[in-house]
């Protein structure tokens, strides 16, 4: 599954589950874009690290969910690496409130980061991956979009809507030899569940037919699979990677 020479672009890749996927393929011979809203040490932190390693990546800042600073992204792409042979879209943010009490405003921005900056990013990197020997466009979404969690409607409501994206896209974009899959990772050992309760994560995790969380590798290395040509007459799925959270 050598990714040697693809170039990848992976969104939110500054922290958590987005780094791990950066810094896998990177670690596999991939040029890396690591794009980043907020958190430029941690993105360069990342770039230092695949580099480290021998690999190759730039960070470029963009919040995903404005389209001329994808433009920008891609510009900074282009200019480093070339056109983009891989797309993850793994940025992501959440607002979490029980429906009655969630605003308009929360709703709203969960939509627009989670669901609109897959839209630009992907129709701005689109005749990239049309074009790329075997383009990949992966989109990782959540056990959430599946299930639904209390408190999540926005978030969940998102999620879910990457399912019908993907396989639409993974359509359109046969004609051209390349694919479009879905990642939905189950509950994942990241900063964001740091400030989870210790009971809670007992009650997650005793939900889990594996019984651990899942770890950023275990998401990274599907993602590598599919990101790679060995994953070529595979399109148009959605991959849980939960620990049997669906059994």
């Amino acid at each position: 599954m050598s990714m040697d020479g693809r170039t990848c672009v992976i969104t939110g890749s500054a922290r958590g589950i987005g780094r791990g996927i950066a810094q896998y393929l990177g670690e596999e011979g991939a040029n890396v874009v690591i794009n980043y809203r907020s958190s430029e040490g941690a993105a360069q932190e990342a770039v230092d690290r695949i580099e480290s390693t021998g690999g190759s990546a730039v960070a470029a800042r963009a919040d995903v969910s404005d389209r001329a600073e994808v433009e920008h992204m891609r510009e900074v792409c282009h200019e480093a690496f070339g056109p983009a042979d891989v797309l993850v879209n793994n940025a992501g943010i959440t607002a979490d409130k029980q429906f009655t009490e969630m605003s308009r405003e929360e709703w709203d921005r969960v939509m627009d980061v989670n669901l609109g900056g897959m839209f630009n990013c992907t129709q701005l990197f689109y005749d990239d991956i049309w074009n790329a020997d075997e383009g990949r466009l992966i989109n990782i979404s959540s056990v959430v979009g599946k299930q639904g969690n209390f408190g999540q409607a926005n978030y969940a409501t998102a999620k879910s809507g990457m399912f019908g994206f993907t396989r639409t896209i993974a359509l359109e974009l046969a004609k051209g030899g390349s694919t479009a899959n879905c990642v939905a990772p189950g509950f994942t050992a990241t900063d964001m569940l740091e400030s989870v309760p210790d009971e809670v994560l007992d009650r997650i995790i005793a939900g889990i037919p594996l019984e651990r969380l899942a770890e950023v590798e275990d998401i990274a290395a599907v993602v590598r699979f599919l990101a790679s040509k060995d994953s070529s007459y595979v399109t148009g799925e959605v991959i849980d990677v939960n620990g049997g959270m669906d059994l």
